[in-house]
């Protein structure tokens, strides 16, 4: 550790002074030293590894974590299990990030890549500095104990905690990297297009990356937490979905500002805001000032935590103000209301309503009871109302921008684009208000609809015409088509995505229904459209804890349709937590929880959630599509894509 901080410390310098002079020696000695950060914080993080398998108990970080009968597969994960080895592992991802991201720069102008570096390796001095010295997970421990407690319980209750926590800091740790990307083109005073676009793909990957981390948190919360939920707006899923809403925003700006030369200083403002949201997120995980499920006890690291922060902000904000007019101008203005231009501007506006208040409400208690020593708290109510008209905007521009051309347009040529697609949500509307009335999730279904339309349109129809004109089948035209335009087509897949979640979200929230049922042996109970049958009980012991296990036929009429097995597992630690079964169909989840085994059977709380399981598939597609934007063009353009898209040509 001590290596990596003074390779971070000296290459930090190097790297700015490289930037700053030009000079390619410098810039050569930055990027040894960014290799040599990544290399020792391999090293590391291997011994912090083989000091957990191996029941090191006379390392500080195995003693609090370790135990004898944690499995291994949990020991390994027990990294990240508790504050000094989560900061470890950030550190870890970032040294092996700034390791590649060094090496695909290695041959850009000593100016851009030297000052990136530069950045990157100084955002590596800081977490460094943590894990050698207020955050040292390797402090021995004398007597050693024979044994120790284990990782928190609920982060061994399911397969989703393994894969959750390294999604998520993927995508918030390489945040930095579009970060140090923007500081280096505010510091050089210039941005050119194929740094910009390199600045976009670096997004894309932490942005897929947190998106696959948030949506696998809100899968581990329904699956483990017992309470048929996926987001319940806790302080800290809202730290990690901000960042997310400003990567979203400027992915969509830096499109504008590659194509037309707009918008650079909100484009950049936006990478930098992403980077400091991704900060006051770790703040509010590992500070412990918010009780969440997530956060950690009260630790010296929160103080020096909000310094950084502070400290970049700082930095930020004084580049922004004296660098940002060095950045070329406009190639032109902003046309009339009536553009795709305009289309992107409301929808950066609205993504970044969003994360306002979000934020907002995330903070209010916490600064209300820094200034008047009264406690508030700010819960789903306020969420729910504030931002539900915010996602329905933001679905409706999805479904308008495609069909907007760059620059001005005819009002009537529009219309008549969206005229088909406008219609079929009308349809869907209509339905729903005639069932149900007027309510958030009609308008949801509809504009999902409205979307929909224009997404698959959007998607599809290049392909068509290619199939057509060179008589190849649809498969093949769209897989050629597909390998030469990777933004776009990624772009639509994700849209695709976000429909599938909006019609998952609107409907599992909107229509879910709960109950509470005894339920005695080996009878049939109907319970919200399911028979259910209690059959028996059993426990099942393991290395680290013992379950009691509910043995529950499901059926439809005659029809066995399987059987939920809900449980409540005992840990050694002393906690007893209940694990749910889930079975899931394509319309709908039943949702058992156990309660309580008593002599007159089991008592279980029952939900059945319509389209739940959209939300986890609409999440994969857009991850897939995140990942797709991401990934280098491996065929060359050979023929001459069309400028504007089919809905939007003219």
């Amino acid at each position: 550790m001590l290596l990596a901080l003074a390779a971070c410390t000296i290459g930090a310098v190097g790297g700015i002074i490289g930037g700053y002079r030009k000079q390619p020696v410098a810039w050569q000695f930055s990027r040894w030293m960014a290799y040599l950060f990544g290399g020792a914080m391999v090293a590391a993080t291997l011994l912090m590894e083989f000091a957990l398998l191996s029941h090191d108990f006379s390392v500080g970080y195995v003693a609090q974590v370790g135990s004898l009968d944690t499995p291994w597969h949990i020991t390994i994960v027990s990294l990240w299990s508790s504050l000094e080895g989560s900061i470890l592992f950030w550190a870890f991802v970032l040294g092996v990030s700034t390791a590649v991201f060094t090496y695909a720069v290695r041959n850009r102008d000593p100016e851009h890549g030297s000052y990136a570096v530069g950045v990157l390796l100084a955002i590596g001095v800081f977490f460094c500095f943590l894990v050698a010295g207020v955050a040292n997970p390797f402090t021995e421990v004398s007597p050693a104990p024979l044994d120790g407690p284990g990782p928190n319980a609920l982060l061994q209750n399911h397969l989703l905690m393994i894969l959750h926590p390294p999604a998520l800091y993927l995508g918030y740790v390489t945040m930095a990297v579009p970060f140090a990307m923007a500081c280096s083109a505010l510091l050089a005073g210039r941005l050119e297009s194929s740094w910009m676009r390199s600045l976009r793909r670096w997004t894309l990957w932490a942005w897929a990356w947190l998106t696959l981390g948030i949506l696998l948190g809100g899968w581990w919360s329904y699956e483990v937490l017992g309470w048929g939920g996926y987001w319940a707006w806790d302080p800290v899923e809202n730290a990690s979905f901000m960042p997310w809403l400003t990567a979203t925003a400027f992915v969509h700006s830096a499109q504008v500002m590659e194509r037309r030369g707009l918008f650079k200083g909100w484009t950049i403002a936006l990478a930098l805001s992403t980077f400091l949201l991704t900060m006051l997120g770790t703040f509010m995980t590992r500070s412990g000032v918010f009780n969440s499920v997530h956060s950690f006890t009260q630790s010296e690291v929160g103080p020096i935590f909000l310094g950084f922060i502070a400290i970049c902000s700082l930095v930020s904000l004084v580049l922004l103000t004296l660098r940002l007019h060095l950045l070329s101008p406009p190639k032109e203005g902003i046309p009339g209301p009536i553009s795709r231009e305009v289309g992107f501007l409301l929808n950066n506006l609205a993504f970044c309503i969003f994360t306002l208040t979000v934020l907002l409400g995330t903070t209010f208690p916490l600064i209300m009871e820094a200034t008047t020593e009264e406690r508030f708290s700010v819960g789903e109510p306020y969420f729910n109302t504030m931002t539900l008209p915010v996602c329905v905007v933001i679905l409706f521009l999805m479904g308008v921008g495609p069909a907007l051309p760059w620059g001005e347009a005819d009002v009537g040529r529009v219309f008549k684009r969206l005229l088909g697609p406008l219609v079929t949500g009308g349809l869907i509307g209509a339905i729903f208000l005639f069932f149900d009335g007027f309510t958030w999730a009609t308008l949801t279904f509809a504009l999902s609809g409205f979307a929909g339309w224009v997404t698959l349109a959007e998607l599809f129809s290049p392909a068509l015409g290619r199939a057509r004109k060179k008589n190849e089948s649809l498969p093949v035209a769209f897989a050629k088509y597909a390998a030469k335009s990777r933004p776009r087509i990624a772009a639509y897949v994700v849209h695709f995505g976000v429909v599938l979640c909006a019609v998952g979200i609107a409907a599992s929230g909107s229509y879910k229904q709960t109950t509470n049922v005894l339920l005695k042996p080996n009878v049939k109970t109907e319970v919200l459209g399911y028979d259910l049958m209690f059959t028996s009980t059993e426990k099942e012991p393991e290395s680290n804890r013992i379950s009691e296990v509910a043995w529950v036929d499901v059926y439809s009429g005659d029809r066995m349709l399987g059987t939920l097995d809900p449980r409540m597992n005992a840990y050694m630690s002393g906690m007893d937590i209940g694990a749910p079964s889930v079975m899931s169909r394509v319309h709908e989840d039943l949702y058992l929880s156990l309660v309580r085994v008593d002599d007159s059977g089991v008592s279980v709380t029952v939900i059945v959630e319509p389209f739940v399981y959209w939300v986890w598939i609409g999440g994969l597609v857009m991850f897939g599509g995140g990942l797709y934007g991401f990934w280098p063009r491996l065929v060359r353009r050979r023929e001459t894509e069309p400028k504007q898209t089919p809905l939007a040509a003219k």
